[in-house]
């Protein structure tokens, strides 16, 4: 199940008349990855009610104390002059993704482990005072090391789509210039040689980790390669690797884009697909608490 989290997209500003072709954008971009519609459910979040129904059944079970001790609630809100609710129940309505399709494994990068685990303890909360009606999901992590990049601009935080700076991420869909740009830019230090070691040199460390992800190699193969070359030398080429490894999945994003109503009717077929899913779980649930 992989859907487009259009409900999560509104804790922060969108501009209304721009996100259907985001999520159209979206679409291309995973289609173009690699996934097939054929095996994966592919769908947008709204286009399945049962995710908000079953968010406030959660919700009546969240504590705003636990929610509010999350460190990327913390760590957001810090920001903000005004929080919004939607922030902190964020991980609720994340809980209901989850815990509506009966998932037990459960793909997140390490920063969302805390996230996981708040869904667990709302399933068992949940059968505590209703009955059990959710598996407990776990966590599989990525081995590659793709949910630890870094941004470009500040290595010691994560690489992110909301980043108010946009040279800060690569995105699937970076034309070859726009690439070289963002690494040339890429921030590291001041020692020139190429080494990995993400604890004292998080920015030259993230452009190997990067480079590893693009040419499907280890980290000491990369630096083995990279020996004698400066880091500006060796960031010409992480781009290059990432111009060879993107080019394709840009060529296939371009081609879907051109094919609107392909990727609608995807997405419709897959909603139609959520929602019998959706739909068994949430009446059990909502029979549990008394609502049926």
């Amino acid at each position: 199940m992989i859907f487009i989290a259009d409900l999560h997209s509104l804790t922060t500003r969108q501009e209304p008349s721009l996100l259907q072709a985001r999520v159209l954008e979206l679409a291309a971009c995973v289609l173009a990855a690699g996934l097939d519609p054929a095996r994966a459910v592919l769908f947008v979040q709204s286009a399945v009610p049962r995710h908000a129904e079953l968010c406030w059944l959660l919700t009546c079970l969240a504590t705003h104390a636990r929610l509010a001790h999350l460190p990327q609630y913390k760590e957001k809100a810090a920001t903000m002059k005004e929080v919004p609710l939607g922030l902190l129940l964020y991980p609720v309505l994340q809980a209901a993704d989850v815990l509506l399709y009966g998932g037990t494994h459960v793909p997140v990068g390490a920063d969302q482990l805390q996230h996981l685990q708040v869904a667990g303890a709302l399933a068992r909360t949940f059968a505590h005072r209703y009955g059990r009606a959710f598996p407990a999901p776990r966590a599989l992590l990525a081995d590659d090391g793709s949910d630890r990049l870094r941004s470009l601009r500040d290595p010691n935080k994560k690489m992110s789509k909301s980043d108010t700076d946009p040279k800060s991420r690569i995105l699937l869909t970076d034309p070859d210039d726009i690439i070289e740009l963002k690494i040339r830019k890429a921030v590291t230090d001041f020692t020139p040689q190429v080494t990995f070691d993400p604890e004292t040199r998080p920015g030259v460390s993230n452009l190997v980790s990067i480079h590893c992800l693009a040419e499907d190699k280890l980290p000491e193969e990369v630096v083995q390669e990279a020996e004698g070359l400066t880091t500006a030398q060796y960031k010409r080429v992480v781009a290059a690797a990432l111009q060879r490894a993107l080019a394709p999945v840009r060529a296939r994003a371009a081609d879907l884009r051109a094919r609107p109503n392909y990727l609608r009717d995807v997405l419709r077929h897959g909603a139609a697909r959520a929602r019998v899913r959706a739909d068994a779980v949430y009446e059990r649930a909502a029979a549990l608490a008394g609502l049926r």
